[in-house]
């Protein structure tokens, strides 16, 4: 049993080295890397936006430049 387990697995590494599996999963990992990172940066965008949210609902004057006095 454990010769034909390791045939098996010799078997395996040799179709798996022929085949673009390998090359597939390699994309894949890099497109899911890709993705995690602008999902990280737009929930920071989300969160300074409910910041705003926050400081608008409390009332306080908005920032910016003064009117001119007549």
């Amino acid at each position: 049993m454990k010769k034909l387990k390791s045939l098996l697995k010799k078997y395996w590494s040799l179709m798996l080295a022929q085949t673009t599996v390998d090359e597939k999963v390699v994309e894949a990992v890099k497109e899911t890397k890709r993705r995690t990172k602008r999902v990280k940066k737009e929930l920071q965008d989300v969160v300074e936006q409910l910041d705003d949210v926050v400081d608008a609902a409390k009332g306080k004057k908005r920032r910016g430049r003064q009117p001119k006095k007549k």
